[in-house]
């Protein structure tokens, strides 16, 4: 049986799971959910924008704030990817 969470969400859209973190947390605006996130509202509005992809720390981050799975989270974005790598500066 295919997963019902993949098949609904085939194409990425960040802003999808800008508002279903919003809707988990019980937030009513970017501003709030930059808050929450430790991030500034620029940030969220380059995310939803598509001027800046999700990260893999973020979305670590996004995981903790709304106690729930990078997997779920991903699956939500659309990102089908096999696997997630974190990037490193030096």
């Amino acid at each position: 049986m295919e997963n019902t969470i993949a098949s609904t969400y085939s194409k990425y859209d960040p802003n999808r799971l800008l508002n279903a973190l919003m809707e988990r947390l019980g937030i009513a605006g970017d501003k709030e959910l930059s808050q929450r996130l430790n991030v500034s509202a620029k940030v969220l509005q380059k995310i939803r924008t598509g001027e800046l992809t999700i990260s893999a720390s973020m979305l670590l981050w996004m995981a903790e704030c709304a106690q729930t799975t990078i997997e779920d989270l991903r699956s939500i974005l659309g990102d089908r990817r096999k696997k997630l790598r974190l990037s490193y500066v030096i």
